[in-house]
């Protein structure tokens, strides 16, 4: 199957100091054994045909690469154990899972890696990492129902009834006659798309219009946009009631993402202000990720995901009146369907020429011309040093939707499902958001040249979470007495 567009995107934007995948980390009751684990996956391997997949190049990137049965395929390469020193914690631990996902995948290979940690006393820890060309939050939802159990007893499930067989290669020869006869076949049904466009003229209008507030409205340049992100990471964590997000919903309004952009709105804003950063009549810019994945798309691995680009006040403010004012500007982008505009927009463009992107495909490689950068990144300039105005977005705050059950790997309980999200470019921070089992989990992560202090900004949203829940529970108090 040929990558999309959308798809080969962050397989063109992958840098040393940017790698493009991303990673889910379960904290596992008990000490999971390596060899119980991979035979767990071995068992399961064959119901994600994808993940017996590598990338096929193009000669010249004539086309973007397709996926195709890896030949050489081995689970022992893509299944392995890290093993903690002794007396390790489980902070420790994520720490380890932390560096090993900033190494860039194989691409040689089937783009996922698993690690088993062990070595810790009580607990395992396992990350999974899987390329955004491969699959986005919404399949991983699926991918988590084949990989783990509702129940600790669970079976296996049965075994295939006949050996996996990979498909042929094809020579470099087929794969180029392929892509050229797949090229003048995308041509003709892009022009056939612009013939269907009258009926959707306005909401291409509307993604137009998004677009030049995009462009011609700068946000405040914030000190983890100061520089272009290097290749380390730091990572935090905050465990909070679903719950409680609800009833601050029930109290207030909106929705439980218009809660979760006000707490997390209100904390940037807090930090900046922290920082000494001049906020006044300035201005926030996320992004957030929105499925648009259809109900015959479930179980799909790859991307269906446009996004949305609320803008908010830099400055401070009393928690109710931020999350009035998130509400306010995520009723306007549904209103105008922003989400829906945006990924039409991007069906309807023509497409970029792959063998445009043929040196991007170098990263990874002996000629990676990114590796010198990622081992000696720029410095990060001082504060006092004035900086470019932000024309683009400060951070992606991305919500991975999860079961809301107890799950088991092996028949050890997950007790924690986070999550650990990509950088790219001048974009050195970010929140991945991860319901699982009746809790939220804020996952925070940062370059730490740029933002060294994450710690303040993932104390800062739990702060304005709790000061959102007593304005909530004093409100539904009023109202039972009244």
């Amino acid at each position: 199957m040929r990558l999309t567009d959308h798809d080969a995107s962050f397989l063109y934007a992958e840098t040393a100091s940017a790698p493009m995948h991303g990673a889910t980390l379960c904290i596992i009751e008990g000490e999971l054994g390596f060899e119980t684990f991979f035979n767990h996956m071995a068992a399961r391997i064959h119901l994600i045909p994808p993940y017996r997949q590598r990338l096929a190049f193009v000669p010249f990137n004539l086309a973007h690469p397709k996926w195709v049965d890896d030949p050489e395929f081995d689970l022992n390469f893509h299944v392995r154990e890290h093993v903690m020193p002794k007396g390790s914690s489980t902070n420790d631990a994520l720490e380890a899972a932390v560096r090993l996902s900033e190494r860039l995948l194989d691409r040689r290979r089937p783009l996922w890696m698993m690690y088993l940690i062990t070595g810790i006393e009580g607990c395992t820890v396992l990350i999974l990492m899987g390329h955004h060309a491969l699959v986005d939050g919404a399949s991983g939802i699926d991918l988590s129902m084949i990989l783990f159990d509702l129940q600790k007893d669970a079976r296996h499930p049965p075994a295939p009834e006949t050996p996996w067989v990979p498909a042929k290669a094809q020579t470099p020869m087929e794969l180029a006659s392929e892509a050229a006869i797949e090229v003048a076949g995308n041509w003709s049904m892009q022009f056939g798309n612009v013939a269907n466009l009258p009926g959707r003229t306005e909401l291409l209008r509307r993604a137009a219009e998004s677009m030049t507030r995009f462009m011609s409205e700068p946000v405040i340049t914030a000190p983890w946009n100061a520089a272009l992100v290097g290749p380390k990471r730091i990572f935090r964590w905050r465990k909070l009631s679903f719950g409680a997000f609800r009833d601050i919903r029930r109290s207030f309004g909106g929705t439980v993402n218009d809660v979760v952009l006000a707490v997390v709105a209100e904390s940037a804003a807090r930090y900046l202000v922290g920082r000494k950063e001049n906020v006044k009549g300035k201005h926030l810019r996320i992004m957030v990720p929105v499925s648009v994945r259809r109900e015959d798309e479930k179980g799909a691995l790859g991307n269906r995901v446009s996004g949305i680009f609320p803008v908010f006040d830099a400055e401070p403010m009393e928690i109710t009146e931020r999350l009035r004012k998130v509400r306010w500007e995520t009723e306007y982008i549904k209103q105008n369907r922003e989400a829906q505009a945006m990924e039409l927009m991007r069906e309807t463009m023509p497409s970029f020429p792959p063998v445009t992107m043929a040196p991007t495909l170098l990263v990874g490689s002996a000629f990676d011309p990114t590796a010198l950068a990622a081992r000696f990144p720029l410095p990060v300039p001082p504060d006092f040093v004035p900086r470019l105005p932000m024309v683009g977005y400060n951070f992606t705050c991305t919500n991975i939707p999860g079961v809301q059950t107890q799950q088991y790997l092996a028949g050890h309980r997950i007790v924690d499902s986070l999550a650990l999200l990509m950088l790219a470019a001048n974009i050195g921070f970010g929140i991945a958001v991860v319901s699982y089992n009746q809790n939220l989990y804020f996952n925070f992560v940062a370059d730490p040249r740029l933002m060294p202090d994450i710690d303040q900004m993932a104390d800062g949203v739990v702060q304005a979470f709790d000061e959102l829940l007593v304005a909530a529970r004093g409100q539904a108090g009023q109202s039972q007495s009244s």
